[in-house]
């Protein structure tokens, strides 16, 4: 599975940096559909022009743009009505041009940005504690229960990587041998490179939402779609049903590639490395050792694709989301992707615990500076001062659904198009997911 994932990534990671053109393919909506057009602004009742982005020479394909009465862009009934449909709390107004991210940040108070060792370490032992109990779980539940005992123990070691999240951030200790000790260790039973992953997940935060930079996930590009039957029917089941497990992909392709990283990061790339390779060396056969092979995929392997599930799922619904736009780095506005562009959400409140409230993103994206356990009191600022602009949800499965149904393929009239428009000979996965999912907000 991790290979077929692996495949599917590379439609936005691997060719990017070739230059660009533009083909507009002409297609004709139903009036009273729901439509985003480029700036996010929501459009109804138009019969609207697809913009796919390929790096193919360009044609142009017109078609008549017939407009019945649209509903007001972006008034607060219209995002409402959005909200529902999409299984959102809350969508944002658009954030005005002239606010800069310096506004945002200034508009925090400065305890939220203070780092409280007690608080640091009390978020160790919790994980520490809460990854004990469930291996503890898994040693003694019959078979019936191994799969709480496994999504127990995953959430615990979500918590680990949230750890070395905070020390990567710089947001975990005043000492900063410290933090890159505890961050190298609380990835390593992940088999996730610290230093990799940092030096990846900083552009990240500079680039969020930006079409080519952003190395989080980017929507499907159309010309990559068309280029295989075998790779588009990767993506397919990639973006699909097995999104939930996509950082599997993601992992494999980003981490441990030394070509992928500058000269002078190699170095550390290569100790992050070696550690990693070390846990694999010893901890691994320690462990068939002791339980064997069954052992180890009950102890180990589960409780990772547990963690694999919160990893794929926390960063796909952060940012992606029909009415929230992938941009050109020429149309980019860091305040806007930020603010406007990260979701909240809220999860069952033991899981926002053992995982050190990481789904309070917003902030998190105004400031990687502010430590996890802040996050709440920075969110809470967030709201008094930027509500109105602020994208909310509690996970539910209507929102989950329209992530894996909707959001795939890059348009750049409507941000995104779904594979079974695109395909909808070879989309049987989407199709069975529509059906499948519930639909409860």
């Amino acid at each position: 599975m991790a290979c077929t994932l692996a495949d599917s990534l590379f439609l936005f990671k691997g060719s990017h940096h070739k230059p660009v053109t533009r083909r507009n393919i002409a297609s004709l909506y139903s009036p009273r559909m729901l439509n985003v057009n480029g700036d996010g602004l929501i459009r109804r009742g138009f019969r609207h022009q697809r913009h796919f982005v390929t790096r193919n020479k360009v044609t142009v394909i017109r078609a008549v743009a017939i407009p019945v009465e649209p509903a007001p862009v972006e008034s607060a009934e219209h995002r409402k009505e959005l909200a529902e449909s999409y299984g959102f709390r809350q969508i944002g107004e658009k954030l005005p041009d002239d606010v800069t991210l310096k506004d945002v940040v200034n508009s925090l108070p400065k305890k939220v940005f203070e780092i409280d060792d007690v608080k640091a370490w009390k978020s160790v032992l919790i994980s520490v504690t809460s990854y004990t109990l469930g291996l503890f779980m898994i040693s003694k539940a019959p078979w019936y229960l191994l799969p709480l005992a496994w999504a127990w123990t995953g959430t615990a070691i979500t918590g680990f990587f949230v750890i070395g999240h905070d020390c990567a951030h710089k947001s975990f200790s005043t000492n900063k041998l410290v933090e890159d000790i505890v961050g190298t260790l609380a990835f390593m039973p992940l088999i996730y490179p610290y230093e990799p992953w940092r030096f990846k997940h900083d552009k990240h935060h500079a680039k969020t939402n930006m079409l080519y930079e952003d190395t989080a996930w980017h929507p499907v590009w159309k010309d990559e779609f068309d280029s295989s039957p075998l790779l588009r029917k990767a993506i397919i089941y990639g973006y699909g049903p097995f999104r939930c497990w996509m950082s599997i992909a993601h992992w494999l392709m980003w981490h441990f590639d030394l070509k992928k990283f500058r000269p002078n990061e190699i170095k550390r790339v290569k100790i992050s490395l070696a550690c990693v390779f070390a846990f694999i060396a010893i901890g691994w056969p320690l462990i068939i050792y002791k339980t064997g092979i069954m052992g180890w995929i009950k102890f180990w392997l589960m409780p990772w694709l547990g963690y694999h599930f919160w990893m794929s799922t926390f960063t796909m619904v952060h940012h992606t989301a029909p009415h929230i736009p992938f941009k050109y780095s020429e149309d980019w506005n860091s305040a806007q992707a930020q603010l406007n562009g990260t979701v909240h959400c809220d999860y069952p409140k033991w899981i926002e615990v053992l995982c050190h409230y990481i789904n309070v993103h917003i902030p998190h994206h105004i400031s990687p500076r502010i430590p996890s356990y802040n996050l709440r009191a920075a969110h809470k600022s967030l709201q008094e001062n930027w509500g109105k602009y602020l994208n909310e949800a509690s996970w539910n499965w209507r929102l989950m659904k329209t992530i894996m149904t909707v959001c795939h393929v890059y348009d750049k009239g409507q941000n995104y198009v779904g594979f079974d428009e695109v395909s909808p000979e070879e989309s049987r996965p989407i199709t069975f997911l529509k059906e499948a999912m519930p639909d409860y907000a």
